[in-house]
This record gives C-alpha cells, sequence and structure tokens, in this order.
C-alpha cells in the first residue's frame, strides 16, 4: 500500500492542473494515515488511482487533439514567430507591444499552442467587450480549421460555449474576475493573454495586480500581456522587468478630409445633418472606387438610424452591416465573410480598439463617442447623462412629471431595448406596434414600460424572459 500512494504521487505531474490540488490533498491524507501506521481503505485508494488515471487520459486526449496553426505570411507578427515563441518558452511573463494590424490577437494564442500551452490546462484569453471575444473566437476556431466551441471556445456573459476539449478560451476581463470567486488560483488555466491592456479599465488593472500576486505561487501559469505602443515599459516594471517585444502594424498611405456636417439653424438637428453628411461622404466615395468602407458612430442607437438612412438611399450593390454588442454571433460573423458586393460596416470604437474589420479601404468617422466615467455618487464607472437629456430632468421636476420624464429620460439614455433583428424586421414591427402612441414616440417608451412593468410583477423569470423575447425586447 505505501508503494502505490508513492507511485500515484508521481504521477500527479501527468494530470490536468485544475485537477492536481484535490489530488495531492487526497494523496497526504492517504501517506498520513500510512506514517500514523494505520490501515488504507482500498476503496479509497482504488478511487484516487481512477481519478488520476482519467485526469491524466484526458491530458492525452487533449495532446491528440492539439491543432496545428498555421501563420499567414502578410501578418507582421508572422515575421518574429521564433522569437516570440522562445521568449513564451523561456519567461514566466511576457509583454508584447503590438500596433493595430499587427496580428497579435489572433496569431498569439496560436503560437502558444506550438510552445506546447494550452494541454495541462486551457489559454485564456481576455477581452474588454463580448462583442471582441466572440468575434475573435470565431477568427481564430476558423484560422484552426476547428468548429467554433471545440478546440476555441468562449464565455461571456449569457453565452457560454466551451467544451471539454476547448484549448483556447475567449473570454472578457469581467468574466476572468468573476471566475477567480470560484478558483482563486485560476487552476483551469496554464496560460493567460491579457489583451488591450492598454485600455486600464478598472477590470484591467485589478487583474494587473491579482496576477502579480498569483504568479508568485503558480509558477507553472504564463503570463502574456499586450498593449499598444503606449508605455509598454510600465507594464515590464510592474512584472519584474518582464521581456518587451515590439511588433510593428502594418503602414499604408492615409489621406484625409475634413466635412463637417451643416446644421440646420431652424431645427438644429445635429443628427439630421450627422446622417447627410455620412450619406454625402459615401457618395464622394464611391464615385473613386467600390472599396469596403468603416463607419465608426457612439453607439447602437446611431448605428440603427445610419443603417435605415443607408438602406432608404438605395446604394446599388452594397451590403450594409451593424456591428454592435447585441447582434447575435452569427450577425457579428457576417463582417468577417465577403459577399461579393461593396460592403459599409457601422461600428463603435469596438473595430478601432478590440478587433480589424478585414478589407476596410476608406473610414468616415463621426466624431462622436460614448465617454465612461466614474460616478461619485454610485461608485462605479457609467456612462451618457446627455446635458440635453439632464436639462429635461430638471424642468420636469418644476412641472410635477419627474416620474413619467425619468422613464423617457432612460429610454433615450440607453441602447433601444426595442430589439429589431436583422431577419426578422417584419415581426418585431408587428409586434412592437402595441406600444405605438399616435401622439408622440415618447410617450411610446411609457407605454412599453408600463407593459413591461405590469408583466414582471405577475411572471415567473423564466415566463417573463420569454415574453421578452416575444416581443423583441432586450
Amino acid at each position: 500500500m505505501p508503494a502505490a500512494v508513492e507511485n500515484l504521487k508521481k504521477q500527479i505531474s501527468q494530470c490536468l492542473l485544475k485537477d492536481r490540488h484535490r489530488l495531492s490533498r487526497q494523496l497526504q491524507n492517504l501517506s498520513r494515515q500510512v506514517q500514523q501506521d494505520r490501515p488504507l481503505d482500498p476503496a479509497v485508494l482504488a478511487d484516487v488511482e481512477q481519478r488520476i488515471h482519467r485526469s491524466a487520459a484526458a491530458v492525452q486526449a487533449r495532446r491528440e487533439s492539439l491543432p496545428v496553426p498555421e501563420y499567414p505570411a502578410e501578418l507582421p507578427i508572422s515575421a518574429r514567430l521564433e522569437e516570440i515563441r522562445e521568449l513564451i518558452a523561456k519567461h514566466q511573463v511576457i509583454v508584447l507591444c503590438g500596433e493595430t494590424g499587427s496580428g497579435k490577437s489572433t496569431q498569439l494564442p496560436k503560437i502558444c499552442l506550438d510552445v506546447g500551452q494550452g494541454i495541462y490546462g486551457r489559454i485564456a484569453h481576455t477581452q474588454p467587450r463580448r462583442i471582441a471575444a466572440r468575434s475573435l473566437a470565431s477568427r481564430i476556431s476558423s484560422e484552426l480549421e476547428r468548429e467554433l466551441g471545440t478546440a476555441v471556445g468562449y464565455k461571456v456573459r449569457f453565452h457560454d460555449r466551451v467544451s471539454e476539449s476547448t484549448h483556447i478560451k475567449l473570454l472578457t476581463d469581467g468574466m476572468l474576475l468573476a471566475e477567480i470567486q470560484q478558483d482563486r488560483f485560476l487552476n483551469e488555466y496554464d496560460t493567460i493573454i491579457l489583451d488591450e491592456a492598454h485600455e486600464r479599465s478598472l477590470n484591467i488593472d485589478f487583474l494587473l495586480g491579482y496576477l502579480k500576486q498569483l504568479l508568485k505561487k503558480r509558477r507553472d501559469l504564463k503570463l502574456i500581456v499586450t498593449s499598444a505602443t503606449i508605455n509598454p515599459q510600465k507594464f515590464s516594471r510592474h512584472f519584474s522587468d518582464a521581456p518587451v517585444i515590439e511588433v510593428s502594424g502594418r503602414t499604408w498611405l492615409v489621406e484625409v478630409r475634413y466635412a463637417p456636417p451643416e446644421e440646420d439653424e431652424d431645427s438644429g438637428e445635429r443628427g439630421d445633418a450627422t446622417q447627410q453628411a455620412i450619406l454625402n461622404a459615401v457618395d464622394e466615395l464611391s464615385k473613386e472606387d467600390r472599396g469596403d468602407i468603416l463607419v465608426f458612430l457612439s453607439g447602437e442607437r446611431e448605428i440603427r438610424e445610419t443603417a435605415e438612412s443607408l438602406h432608404r438611399h438605395r446604394l446599388q450593390v452594397t451590403e450594409v452591416l451593424p456591428l454592435y454588442a447585441r447582434l447575435s454571433p452569427a450577425d457579428q460573423g457576417r463582417i468577417f465573410k465577403p459577399s461579393g458586393q461593396r460592403r459599409i460596416v457601422l461600428a463603435t470604437n469596438v473595430a478601432e480598439t478590440s478587433l480589424t474589420v478585414p478589407g476596410i479601404r476608406h473610414v468616415i468617422d463621426t466624431g462622436f463617442a460614448r465617454i465612461s466615467r466614474y460616478s461619485h455618487r454610485s461608485k462605479i464607472q457609467r456612462l451618457p447623462v446627455d446635458p440635453r437629456i439632464a436639462r429635461m430632468l430638471l424642468e420636469a421636476a418644476h412641472t410635477h412629471a419627474l416620474r413619467e420624464m425619468l422613464v423617457i429620460a432612460a429610454a433615450l439614455s440607453v441602447q433601444d431595448p426595442r430589439d429589431r433583428p436583422m431577419d426578422k424586421r417584419q415581426q418585431a414591427d408587428e409586434a412592437h406596434a402595441l406600444f405605438v402612441n399616435e401622439e408622440s414616440d415618447f410617450l411610446g417608451f411609457l407605454e412599453l414600460w408600463k407593459f413591461v412593468e405590469e408583466k414582471r410583477r405577475h411572471l415567473t423569470q423564466r415566463k417573463f424572459r420569454r415574453l421578452c423575447r416575444e416581443y423583441f425586447l432586450s
């Protein structure tokens, strides 16, 4: 019996990382019984042995199913493959400084697979936004010629496409923070890629501090911090002078043109003027060539309005592709699948900071963005109140209409809760007709609020969620 326990201890190193701690504790308990001359329960020993063999078999299966990566020659990071492989193999932490378009987000996890990571544990690849996590997972799985959810998966709020065979797991910074509550040593992973660290959100800063302490306890954990070319040495110093490697982006000759929108002095409608300016810019670019266009907008509401304007403009052989967080993964993935038509992609700044949209020849930037600010009152980071909406609330307080105006102001300050999927627009419009108020669109928000509040009070959570899906509400 004592020999059997010692033999099993030697096999622990062949098990999955997430199983090793529990198995080691069980074997320590058995060794303690041997030292105290207490008889061992054969059933307990057999159970531990079975768990070790099962975990080792899972490792072997993961090793055999490991994808063989190939690297696009046109990406700048492909020219530094050997250097990056060597740094990952030799150091626990490295800082990779790469410009937009260098290929760091799509190729780094594949390089980690090349050096033997992702077998005993998963490779966690964090992104600041859900849309980036889903899109990158789809892109990497496509490059590895594997179905999404097998070798490459993702986990974001409300969606989990990770299986036992997953080697690379895309997830948001916030999701990794949430996992720490259940697994404070992050034993699920043998590698963590903290992508877009230069954004320095509260989530990223917390992870940077937590991982620095964790690395001292987990010498088997690799950490790769990626950053744009903004003070990468700060990240290096934070992790005890970790090596820094720089990868340049692809450079193109860029012509910049300025065309400020002409505001209507009578109506003062900035939105209409911006829409017309976008249409004018599209027409101007269409006269030069039929290259794909990327339009930067500040949020989902603006994207929907611009999509409607472009559809009414009746552009020939042109596909309009919105890109925002609430879109389904299938609709988001359309930007990576050329259709043979000229494409106009309408996106927030996620297309600037978190993923690269392929094939873009022209960019139209409206110049507006939603800025995240820290709220001293709520003690959290939050976005849009727009000064005009704030003024509406102040006036409503004096005219005894604050209760109604709060609902309207809330609706105007967030993305439209009325969802209109690209393939079910007519059905959605018919469902939303229940909330139409002939006197005012604003009063329509009040009708919607009353409907939702009444149903929420009387229905279970499951039935309420189903009702929201039936009425295309999010």
